[in-house]
């Protein structure tokens, strides 16, 4: 089952986050790096304000939080951005993540064009986006608290139907 996420879930949303980014970028971004980045972006402060201004789902399985999505809402062009979409490992490969895209994608239906972008050593990531109809657009290097990686920019034709 696909729900919105409440404040009531942040805690859940935080260790979703915090196991589902150990599991996938272990041996690709140093752990303080993630650690880092995990604490500014998932503190109680930035998901209180995620859950009021963006969309925040959370894939459920028996009354059990275990994988959640975070969209932007359209913006004036009706592009979107899907800013993360995470399992716990164990869940990973069972259609949860098809029902949190497609899910989020049901907010989206008067918009034009939703983005994602994703570490470029993320093959399970990568995999998951071209497999559910986005395509790839470019590869560029960033600095990432201030650690270089290479990140993959996709985008999702919001005007075809869902898969």
């Amino acid at each position: 089952m696909i729900r919105a996420g409440t404040i009531e879930d942040i805690a859940s949303v935080q260790e979703i986050a915090y196991v589902s980014w150990h599991d996938t970028y272990e041996g690709i971004i140093p752990s303080p790096v993630q650690k880092s980045f995990l604490d500014k972006s998932y503190s109680t402060s930035m998901m209180e304000m995620r859950i009021n201004r963006t969309i925040v789902l959370l894939a459920m399985h028996e009354d059990e939080p275990i994988g959640f999505a975070n969209f932007t809402k359209l913006d004036e062009d009706g592009d979107a951005e899907l800013i993360a979409i995470y399992l716990k490992p164990q869940y990973q490969r069972n259609g949860y993540g098809k029902q949190l895209l497609n899910s989020g994608l049901s907010y989206l239906i008067e918009g034009s064009q939703l983005f994602v972008y994703v570490e470029s050593e993320n093959t399970k990531g990568r995999n998951f986006y071209e497999a559910n109809g986005f395509e790839f657009v470019e590869e560029f290097e960033e600095l990432f608290e201030g650690h270089p990686l290479r990140t993959a920019k996709y985008v999702y034709d919001l005007k075809t139907p869902a898969l």
